[in-house]
């Protein structure tokens, strides 16, 4: 199987790659004041104003090179990979290279910065949009030379004839490309990858600048012009709502102006505004006082009784039944009656909260025919399209500004909360921010689904696996958008589930059902948090019972190099929304990780008392990562990480430095996961902020964190999220490794100490 990029783009590529990537046109998009052409294949544009063939790159006469990204930056550095992309194939000088961020908008295909899609999902139609701007540059200076357009090759933002070393800068070339046509698809050649000048190298981030000088926009910095700050109080429980409220002592705070009641939440939440009280005043400290001051007597609804412990128990005793099977092969009932011996866990994942460092934050203007929406959302046309339902406009009157965003995770892929800005400013009458606190975001935000999971495996007399079964219950992010929903969804399974990629003959998984009582959405990685923690933790557990080592018999149950065909398994696989052609569940890529995590962890090596080495690995978001974590755990339970060592086979790769940082980002935030947890009782949240949800601390994190970046010319996966699901377990597998102690259940908490 040939796994290269492409550089030569042919028309039934070009077509594919147009419509099965969300409407990729290689038009041309005038800039503001301008319309857009009935005909998307020329330009027809006036001479003199900046020329933009597509939508992605804009150049005008000073040479200047507009790229758009129409993704968001949450950290991650997607403004400045796309940046790459387009340059290179462009040829752009890159201190010429300036960077607009795209409103939501269709025309963009998708924007979702969400499945650690951003450059697996574009970087091919990012390289066709530079390059078609770079032929016809080189064919503005042919016709102009009145020479072949082979003897013109653009070179670091000139184009230059080759016979006679003419140069002409692109600026100077700009109203002779604007008249042109875009280049026919089959006749777009992308660059060889030796060629590439950016793609693949190091590239200080676009947004360094701004952030260090505190010129960066986030949600919280925007600032309209009579513009109103507004708080809610919000229903604690899930569908709850304000039976009373006394408003009196709220609008007697300075600076509060109007107390305002929104519409009641029915199911299903979706994206909508959970409802509750809000409190709208000249300044934030006194939106926060006022709402401080209201009295709301709250109806808690159907969801009053949640209790998170007790409902834990029962999803783990649900675990233990059997479930809708899912995959199934060979006869594991027989296989593990005649086993020489059985291993039996049972692990429990908390909820979680995603606790962006920037809590949600939105500022709305709406007249009576439009609105203009500034957030900090991951979603930008998701966003369009909920202000416009909440206010029963068409989307085309909706505007959705993207500012930076404080982290995300998965939080700000659901704009309810502006919903509530765009809510409030049509009723206010005047622009207003709706500005969630971090106890807002923790008690009323989309939790990480809670999980129970059992498995049971069969050894042979060698202490060969021959037989698993793997019951996963847990409630559905589909629960949010269709009320009453108690399976997961075949998305759901996919996330490190129906995956699973050991060589066991005889294998079932199964699904338990799961009732959500809580608003249910993404966070960082998303199910494959809870199943790579169990099924990691498991195959050490069965390395354990066979008296092997854990790195070995890992590698054994993954077995020799092949491609597994889960369509032949009868298996319902969407393979994270990318052909499996492509992207294949390659087990000699995932082994190959292993194996490079463990040399540099020096997995071998002696161990004094007290430390540990453990190590896990997962195929995500079509990438594979290992990681190896060291521990050492004292004679009072205190536990230390001096170093993780990181394995990652993300294919192509557009920055390794962003690659690097994902790496050790998602790693703590892995930490994070196995420290934090959000419990319910009587239906509300009983954690606000992070002195009771815990997330890893500076002097909690590995003291190093060594990442590995496999050179590969396979396809670019995901690299924001893989990182994240080894980590749990190979911690877990190291605190086992020191001590002795199995950690089944998370947080991890006081059991070192117990």
């Amino acid at each position: 199987m040939n796994n290269t990029v492409e550089p030569v783009l042919n028309r039934r590529s070009f077509l594919k790659t147009a419509a099965g990537r969300a409407g990729l046109v290689i038009g041309v998009q005038l800039l503001p004041g301008c319309a857009l052409p009935e005909d998307p294949t020329r330009t027809g544009k006036p001479a003199g104003q900046s020329w933009s063939p597509g939508v992605f790159v804009a150049i005008d006469e000073t040479g200047t090179v507009t790229i758009t990204c129409h993704r968001s930056e949450m950290g991650q550095q997607i403004r400045t990979s796309i940046a790459q992309i387009v340059a290179d194939e462009l040829e752009a000088d890159w201190d010429k290279v300036v960077v607009a961020q795209a409103t939501g908008d269709p025309k963009y295909g998708d924007q979702n910065t969400d499945g650690s899609r951003s450059v697996r999902r574009n970087l091919t139609r990012l390289r066709q949009a530079g390059a078609a701007a770079r032929q016809l540059l080189e064919q503005a200076a042919a016709e102009q030379w009145q020479v072949a357009a082979g003897e013109c090759k653009a070179d670091l933002h000139v184009v230059v004839h080759q016979p006679s070393g003419r140069r002409l800068a692109y600026g100077d070339l700009v109203p002779a490309a604007a008249q042109l046509s875009l280049p026919a698809p089959e006749t777009v050649i992308l660059k060889s990858r030796r060629d590439w000048r950016y793609i693949g190298k190091g590239q200080t981030s676009v947004d360094m600048a701004s952030v260090l000088q505190g010129r960066a926009i986030y949600g919280y910095d925007v600032q309209l012009p009579g513009m109103k700050v507004a708080v809610i109080a919000r229903p604690p429980t899930l569908f709850g709502k304000a039976e009373s409220v006394d408003r009196t002592a709220a609008l007697e705070v300075a600076g509060v102006e109007q107390v305002v009641e929104l519409p009641v939440l029915t199911p299903p939440a979706a994206f909508k505004a959970l409802g509750g009280v809000a409190v709208v005043a000249s300044n934030s400290w006194a939106a926060i006082r006022g709402r401080e001051a209201l009295v709301v007597d709250w109806n808690a609804g159907a969801n009053a009784d949640y209790d998170s412990r007790a409902y834990g128990e029962a999803l783990l005793a649900s675990a233990h039944r059997p479930g809708r099977p899912v995959r199934n092969e060979g006869d594991v009932d027989t296989a593990l009656r005649g086993a020489a011996k059985k291993v039996k866990a049972e692990y429990y994942v908390p909820h979680l909260s995603q606790a962006p460092m920037e809590p949600p934050c939105a500022t709305a203007q709406v007249t009576a025919t439009t609105a203009e929406v500034w957030a900090c959302t991951q979603t930008p046309q998701a966003t369009r399209r909920s202000v416009a339902q909440a206010l029963g406009f068409e989307e085309q009157q909706v505007t959705v500004n993207v500012t930076l965003l404080g982290g995300g995770f998965g939080r700000k892929s659901k704009p309810d909360f502006a919903v509530e800005a765009a809510l409030l400013a049509r009723e206010v009458g005047a622009p207003v921010k709706v500005m969630w606190t971090r106890e807002d975001d923790i008690r009323n935000g989309y939790l990480h689904s809670v999980s129970a999971q059992c498995i049971e495996a069969g050894l042979d007399e060698r202490g060969k696996a021959v037989a698993w079964k793997h019951c996963t219950v847990f409630p559905s992010i589909s629960a949010t958008f269709a009320q009453g929903t108690k399976s997961a969804s075949a998305g759901e399974m996919r996330l490190g589930f129906v995956d699973n990629p050991f060589d066991i003959p005889n294998m079932r998984l199964e699904n338990g059902e799961a009732e959500a009582h809580v608003r249910i959405g993404w966070l960082r990685a998303v199910a494959n948090v809870y199943h790579a923690f169990a099924t990691q933790s498991f195959a050490c557990e069965l390395a354990v019972a066979a008296g092997r080592d854990p790195k070995d018999y890992l590698l054994e149950l993954i077995g020799a190099p092949r491609l597994v065909d889960l369509a032949a398994k009868g298996v319902e696989y969407d393979n994270y929304g990318d052909p499996i052609e492509t992207y294949p569940i390659d087990t000699g890529r995932l082994a190959n990780v292993v194996k490079i995590a463990a040399e540099r962890a020096d997995w071998s090596r002696p161990r004094p008392a007290g430390s540990g080495l453990g190590i896990a690995v997962h195929r995500s978001f079509l990438s594979y990562v290992a990681t190896v974590v060291e521990v050492t755990v004292d004679a009072e339970g205190a536990l230390t990480i001096p170093a993780t060592y990181v394995a990652i086979d993300a294919g192509t790769v557009v920055n390794p430095e962003h690659v690097r940082a994902q790496c050790e980002g998602g790693s703590i935030y892995g930490l994070s996961c196995a420290l934090g947890e959000i419990t319910a009782k009587d239906g509300a949240i009983e954690q606000g902020n992070y002195n009771d949800f815990l997330v890893a601390r500076m002097d909690e994190a590995p003291y190093k964190i060594d990442v590995h970046i496999v050179d590969s010319d396979a396809p670019p996966g995901g690299v924001g999220e893989p990182p994240t699901p080894p980590f749990a377990p190979a911690l877990c597998n190291a605190i086992h490794a020191a001590t002795g102690k199995r950690i089944r259940r998370l947080p991890i908490g006081n059991q070192l100490q117990a």
